[in-house]
């Protein structure tokens, strides 16, 4: 169950238009003084044990009804807090329960319809406890109902549950500070957040972060009612944005001399070497129980099972290393329900997957410094400054004694204070770590480029190599993802964005990444021969014509909401003298967040886009380039 709690001055909402599970009406509308108002989303999991979900919500609405001082609650059924809704017969059976539990403790308490559209408005207190959110889980009450979901959890994912380590913050000078220690202030406000979250190890969300609303709204993806949750539909935009990512991110490794191959999604459990993995890897297991006498098999959370199997039937030398193989891997982990949200976190997701085989640890390290300034290239073409994510270096104390100086090395490439997380003792199969982490509005860090030493697996695959003695040497692995998730880069754009917008910045994609990079818009029907005629200057860009029956100002009204770079506006002048007004969104004017608006002819336009895209990928407009063709994804 997802709840929203908002201590107001009043609530008035009058219902308009009846669904199909809609209840009897004892009010059309209503007005609620001084009121709570919860609202509610009641989720599928919730059927599974009602009667604590019920009580559970109850407990919570009460601590906050009496820490606010409201006079009354309003319980108010909202779906749009959740994707993974409950059936609307049960949905309304424990609202009702709700109620009659919170009545029952002598508390005055409506509940507004369910199954009606509804307007509503409501004003909010604004003190710091006005605003409010829980998550009631069935997991919660495992005690209560002996509801207990089952998942595959590796012996590594537990002890990095239990594990006990120490954060510090690491300077310039590289020098340690324990981080509950260190002097953040306003400069590292961001590193603050992201420390916190690390040691607090709270990785569920209790609120809809922004990018969902925006991934909806953009047609970038949308939740599948219809597939298991975390497995999400993309539409063309999203598509292109994912694609144009994979792309680069593809000739990126490739340029750094990565071989890419391909292998399989799912694997045995009964593979002595991928069982054994699987204990060391921190992740959940999507299982696939087989028939009758065939193994059990698991869906892939990564590509190294297949490239290790590939490297133990290769025959290396010295001479060939280090070794690169690469995979944009489908990759599948059976996150919890609770840190399912958006593009963040997915149980199916594309993994940017490398790996290279070093002769020992030298080698090793070198390559790892080479990879950790890959990752920060291929983010900030991607989007992303240094200043837009936290940088995370986890390692054994044993490791960190023997290597203090590569460790300040990789501070000072950073140029600012990062999070460093030190164990005791090894859990995994690595012995060091980075990560450059996005912290999003809600405070939330989400891992992009990442690179692991591992000292394990060759050893478990049986991988060689022959030396310069022509002996058999075990080679040293490091795991990189340049980048991170593909999905989970668009997340922190959106999320980026969204960001910008709160500081007064115009919200927009990288322009290679826009799905529309120029927009026309004819004034009257008469310009559009006009706008046909200067299409062929704009080839090789993607463009778009605003054809439909709709007035100029809307037309520019949704340009901005699609974040359009580049709007045209044509009328008579234009047509007269052969050139384009021209607003350049990425240069706003001051306070007044308006683009800059500048003239220029249909070469000039093309010359500048291509001079800022230049070197990146680029694939064909996914839609009709005239909007009245097109159908609209969302809300349709």
């Amino acid at each position: 169950m997802q709840m929203l709690f908002i201590h107001s001055d009043y609530i008035e909402y009058e219902a308009k238009e009846k669904t199909r599970v809609a209840e009897e009406l004892e009010t059309v509308s209503e007005r609620v003084e001084e009121a709570l108002v919860v609202f509610i989303a009641v989720e599928h999991e919730d059927e599974q044990n009602v009667d604590y979900v019920v009580t559970k919500a109850a407990e919570e609405t009460i601590s906050i009804f009496n820490k606010v001082g409201a006079e009354r609650i309003v319980l108010y059924p909202y779906a749009h807090l959740s994707s993974e809704l409950a059936s609307p017969d049960k949905s309304v059976e424990i609202l009702r329960a709700l109620h009659d539990n919170l009545h029952a403790q002598n508390v005055e308490v409506k509940k507004a319809p369910f199954g009606w559209y509804k307007a509503f408005t409501l004003r909010c207190k604004g003190h710091p406890l006005s605003e409010l959110s829980r998550k009631i889980t069935v997991l919660e009450g495992a005690e209560v109902g002996e509801i207990k979901e089952v998942e595959a959890k590796s012996k590594a994912l537990e002890a990095e549950e239990k594990a006990e380590s120490q954060f510090f913050i690491m300077d310039d000078q590289g020098t340690l500070i324990a981080a509950d220690e260190f002097d953040f202030g306003a400069e590292q406000a961001n590193l603050q957040q992201f420390f916190m979250y690390e040691s607090e190890k709270r990785r569920a969300v209790d609120k809809v972060p922004p990018h969902v609303e925006l991934m909806k709204r953009l047609e970038i993806a949308d939740y599948e009612p219809s597939s298991d949750p975390g497995n999400l539909r993309f539409y063309p935009k999203g598509e292109l944005i994912k694609t144009l990512l994979e792309d680069y991110v593809r000739t990126t490794v490739a340029e750094y001399g990565a071989a890419e191959v391909e292998t399989p999604i799912m694997y045995s459990v009964k593979h002595p070497a991928l069982k054994d993995y699987i204990e060391r890897f921190p992740a959940r297991q999507y299982s696939m129980v087989g028939k009758s006498a065939k193994p059990d098999l698991f869906l892939r959370f990564a590509a190294c099972f297949g490239q290790f199997l590939m490297s133990k039937d290769m025959s290396i030398s010295y001479r060939n290393m280090p070794v690169k193989m690469f995979e944009l891997a489908p990759s599948f982990r059976k996150e919890k329900r609770g840190e399912l949200v958006g593009l963040r976190r997915l149980r199916k997701f594309t993994m940017p997957d490398m790996h290279t085989l070093c002769r020992d640890m030298d080698e090793a390290l070198n390559e790892f410094k080479m990879q950790y300034e890959l990752g920060m290239r291929v983010l900030d073409t991607i989007g992303f400054s240094s200043n837009d994510y936290e940088v995370a270096i986890r390692f054994t104390k044993d490791f960190y004694e023997v290597n203090k100086d590569f460790i300040t090395d990789l501070v000072n490439i950073a140029g600012k204070p990062i999070l460093i997380e030190m164990w005791d003792q090894r859990f995994f199969y690595f012995v060091l770590k980075f990560e450059f982490n996005f912290v999003d509005a809600l405070g939330k860090a989400s891992a992009l480029s990442t690179v692991q030493i591992d000292v394990e697996n060759a050893e478990r695959y049986d991988i060689k190599y022959i030396d310069t003695s022509g002996a058999e040497k075990r080679p040293i692995i490091l795991h990189c993802s340049p980048s991170g998730a593909i999905e989970r880069c668009m997340y922190a754009l959106l999320e980026k964005a969204y960001l910008e917008k709160e500081r007064g910045i115009p919200p927009m994609f990288p322009l290679w990444l826009s799905p529309t990079q120029v927009r026309l818009i004819p004034i009257a029907e008469r310009h559009l021969e006009y706008v046909e005629s200067i299409l062929p200057a704009l080839s090789g860009l993607r463009v778009d014509v605003d054809d439909r029956e709709e007035t100029v100002s809307k037309k520019i009204r949704d340009a901005g909401r699609e974040w359009i770079p580049y709007v045209a506006v044509i009328g008579d002048k234009e047509v007269e003298t052969k050139t384009l007004s021209v607003t350049i969104r990425g240069e706003s004017h001051g306070n007044t967040k308006k683009g800059k608006k500048q003239e220029m002819d249909g070469l000039g336009l093309k010359t500048r886009v291509e001079q800022e895209i230049k070197g990146k990928p680029f694939r064909q407009l996914p839609l009709s380039n005239k909007l009245s063709k097109r159908v609209k994804f969302v809300g349709g």
